[in-house]
């Protein structure tokens, strides 16, 4: 005899409630990390290291004779990394997609045992629906990883352009010609290359409660609160309130010079 608590309808009630709400819980943190980011960059990681790798780019770009080798080897590295982080995320979609074809034949004791220990709903749309949800993840961050190379591989090219070389003579320039080449438009792009790999990084992160929604609502809640508790010791700076010029965090904090330093 099934009793109210132990219902389907019960159990898929308690999804339909603790599911959204740990979603919402983790966009309503990178909701607010996002206008931190723009209003006051200098007490997160992510406007810290823009403003540094801003400065970067124009001290590589003074002297590309010097120092080509090196910008090159370092933003080779970092291609590196998103490559890694994009065969991982390619790899782990084709393991769920092999998961999601067998999980129609699983085996009867099995099921039964997951039933009694999943709190929540474990019907076979649900299984399915929970799986699509973590290869939604792992393709989002594989296109994102995937962008990160392609912004890495075109600053490799553009920061050895000189910046005195950068600036147009009388009559080279036409209004038709693309945007210039100049340490700032490098440093543009180097940043976004940093973006798209840290939004990457995100859909891993994003991935962990929707694995843990396998074993019911309620793990998975938990893990979006523990979650960003983590991320936001994470994504705080411990030495805000000082840009890359020495100036105060007064001056950094301003809309108009935090938008260089956008998530």
């Amino acid at each position: 005899m099934v009793t109210a608590a132990n219902s389907p309808m019960k159990k898929q009630s308690i999804d339909l409630v603790l599911v959204p709400l740990g979603l919402l819980v983790l966009l309503t943190y990178h909701v607010w990390l996002v206008k931190r980011v723009r209003r006051h960059p200098t007490s997160t990681v992510m406007g810290v290291n823009a403003i540094n790798r801003r400065a970067w780019v124009h001290s590589m770009m003074e002297e590309p004779a010097k120092t080509g080798v090196l910008a090159v080897q370092s933003l080779r590295n970092n291609i590196m990394a998103s490559t890694l982080m994009a065969s991982t995320a390619i790899m782990l979609c084709s393991l769920i997609a092999v998961l999601m074809t067998n999980s129609g034949g699983w085996p009867s004791r099995l099921e039964e045992g997951r039933a009694k220990m999943v709190v929540g709903d474990v019907s076979e749309l649900g299984l399915t629906i929970k799986f699509f949800a973590i290869l939604a993840c792992f393709l989002l961050a594989f296109l994102f990883e995937v962008q990160s190379v392609r912004y890495y591989s075109h600053s490799s090219i553009l920061i050895n352009v000189p910046a005195a070389a950068a600036a147009p003579k009388a009559g080279q320039w036409t209004s038709r010609q693309p945007r210039l080449i100049t340490p700032e438009y490098v440093a543009e792009t180097v940043n976004m290359a940093s973006y798209f790999w840290s939004l990457g990084l995100r859909a891993f992160y994003f991935s962990f409660p929707l694995f843990l929604w396998i074993f019911g609502p309620i793990p998975m809640f938990l893990c979006s609160v523990v979650l960003v508790f983590l991320l936001y010791f994470l994504d705080l700076s411990s030495t805000g309130g000082v840009d890359h010029n020495g100036a105060s965090g007064r001056d950094a904090d301003d809309p108009e010079a935090a938008a260089h330093s956008e998530c």
